[in-house]
């Protein structure tokens, strides 16, 4: 890879996969092949707690991807990880998920037990498709004695091909309704997850991709790291006007097509100047000059990485502009103003 371009500027890749290299059963087109270009090693790191890293990995590789298990960084890891500083060895453990969130607390040397009647020494939940109302009925009474509560994460969505799904978030909002009490969180928006991803691989300088604000750059922020957000999952354009400090980007793309492309071409704090006022918490943009307003000057998402950029500069969330040309190019990118 080109050491100008934005992999070259990098030692590692820690990627999300739903909503940014797959959908449920489907692969995002052009997705595995920018990951074997860009020459880097990667580590696969999602908040989906419904597999085993010897599944996940399984699951990769049908889609075309080059993964091994031990590539793999699930938000389950990370709990059992961050559970382990919390109980004594050996604890006893009731698992509110997937079968292979137990195969991952036995494996940590935890007694994994089936009831709250047990007398359970923590509880640990991650997403399952089987989960029924008795897996959360037992997860409440033991949550309510007060012993510690970890989420592999609070993903309220899970993108598929099918659409939003609910997430682990969905079952945990149910359990804190329940009980009252606020889990420990292990997955991304973590900084320790994503910080555990580049030990793997002895990343110095990873860069942190995913397609949502809360938890995969949010994440990225959290631990000093820089991220692109690409736009082939939950969040878009719009979201970023609404992004506080601690979950914005660095880099903005339509795709992990711009791996290969310049740094600064991807970059929000690069994006070309553009004039306007702020009246009101509003930012006004002016038409383009006529050197930036030609079809093969600025693309749409350059304009959307620049109207941003001003937004965030003047800590507005709103943008309108009287330029008719303007406002319909910025709408292809997925910002609509006024």
């Amino acid at each position: 890879m080109n050491s100008h371009s934005l992999a070259g500027h990098h030692d590692a890749l820690l990627v999300d996969l739903d909503g940014t290299l797959i959908r449920g059963s489907e692969p995002i087109p052009g997705a595995a092949e920018a990951l074997e270009k860009a020459g880097l090693p990667v580590v696969y790191v999602t908040n989906n707690a419904s597999r085993s890293p010897r599944d996940t990995a399984e699951h990769l590789r049908s889609l075309g991807f080059s993964a091994e298990a031990g590539d793999i960084m699930t938000s389950a890891q990370a709990a059992v990880r961050m559970l382990a500083g919390l109980v004594e060895p050996g604890a006893r453990v009731l698992v509110v998920g997937h079968d292979s969130f137990r195969v991952l607390a036995r494996q940590a040397g935890f007694e994994v037990v089936l009831s709250a009647d047990d007398n359970p020494e923590a509880v640990l939940q991650g997403l399952s498709r089987e989960l029924t109302w008795s897996d959360l009925a037992e997860g409440s009474l033991a949550i309510r004695t007060g012993v510690p509560w970890v989420a592999s994460n609070t993903d309220s969505t899970l993108p598929t091909e099918r659409g939003l799904l609910p997430g682990n978030g969905s079952l945990v909002a149910a359990l804190r309704a329940a009980t009252d009490r606020e889990p420990l969180v292990a997955g991304k928006p973590s900084a320790g997850v994503l910080s555990a991803a580049a030990d793997l691989v002895g990343s110095t300088r990873p860069l942190v991709i995913g397609d949502r604000l809360d938890t995969d750059i949010e994440g990225a922020v959290a631990a000093g790291m820089q991220s692109m957000m690409v736009l082939t999952g939950v969040h878009g354009v719009e979201h970023l006007l609404l992004s506080g400090p601690g979950s914005r980007p660095t880099h903005l793309a339509q795709d992990l097509s711009a791996l290969a492309e310049p740094a600064d071409a991807s970059r929000i704090d690069a994006a070309p100047e553009l004039e306007g006022t702020v009246e009101d918490g509003v930012l006004h943009l002016d038409a383009l000059p006529d050197g930036l307003s030609g079809p093969g000057e600025l693309t749409a998402l350059d304009l959307a990485r620049s109207a941003i950029r001003m937004a965030w500069r003047y800590g507005v969330a709103t943008v309108s502009t009287r330029d008719e040309g303007l406002r319909s190019r910025l709408a292809d990118a997925g910002l609509g103003v006024g």
